[in-house]
């Protein structure tokens, strides 16, 4: 059955490079699997996605992006598992996730969404302490991006450390201030604080940089009673 949906949804390519039979071989492209993998994704058909970066992956075993594909996708399943109260299975899911995303940073050292996602993936395992070690070590060798400093801000607030999280709030805004999840992360921090004031004032600036930003747009209008108008132009 999967047999024959599989070769309905894809074109098949049949590639033949000099004697390379074996890496090429016949059948789907790695590229024609990866997109249709990628179009599966987008309506959150992570176990038919992840099928289909599967078998991209035969193909080219190293490709680091189709890697973090496929971590994403364990990922999205661990999650569902989860809210499935199938805690067993999303744990296994998670250990996935993980070795995906390692094989990810292997083949690619540096590549900063694999990195990210590890942490996240850590994170929902529970092994908090160590993920907050990879976020630093990314930080430290890698460099740090927005999204680290966010990520650092919520393990520091999570141990009680306010002052560190607020730290790496300000170390992302310094390095993009135009970046509105650095606005939206404040936002989020102030409101967790109660300060409800600073919160509207850092949502504000979030929406008026991203003002397609629907959560934003949520909290404001429940902050200040009226929904936000978008800068003219946009």
């Amino acid at each position: 059955m999967y047999r024959q949906s599989f070769h309905r949804m894809v074109i098949v390519a049949v590639v033949a490079v000099g004697g390379a039979v074996g890496t090429s071989g016949c059948g789907p492209s790695f590229d024609a699997l990866r997109r249709t993998g990628m179009r599966r994704a987008t309506q959150s058909e992570w176990g038919v996605a992840r099928r289909f970066f599967r078998d991209a992956y035969h193909k080219r075993p190293e490709d680091a992006e189709n890697l973090h594909d496929l971590g994403v996708c364990s990922m999205m399943l661990a999650r569902r598992q989860f809210a499935e109260g199938n805690r067993a299975a999303g744990l296994r899911e998670v250990d996935r996730a993980i070795e995906y995303y390692d094989r990810a940073i292997n083949a690619s050292p540096g590549f900063r969404s694999a990195i990210e996602g590890k942490n996240r993936a850590l994170e929902l395992k529970g092994q908090f302490e160590e993920a907050l070690r990879s976020a630093h070590w990314a930080a430290t060798y890698v460099g740090p991006s927005v999204d680290q400093q966010i990520f650092l801000a919520n393990e520091y607030e999570e141990r009680g450390d306010l002052d560190g999280a607020m730290l790496r709030l300000r170390q992302g805004l310094a390095m993009d201030r135009d970046d509105p999840r650095i606005h939206r992360a404040f936002g989020d921090f102030f409101m967790r604080r109660g300060d409800r004031q600073r919160a509207a004032q850092a949502y504000r600036e979030s929406f008026m940089l991203d003002p397609s930003q629907k959560d934003v747009v949520q909290k404001l209008y429940e902050l200040e009673g009226v929904m936000p108008v978008a800068p003219a132009g946009e």
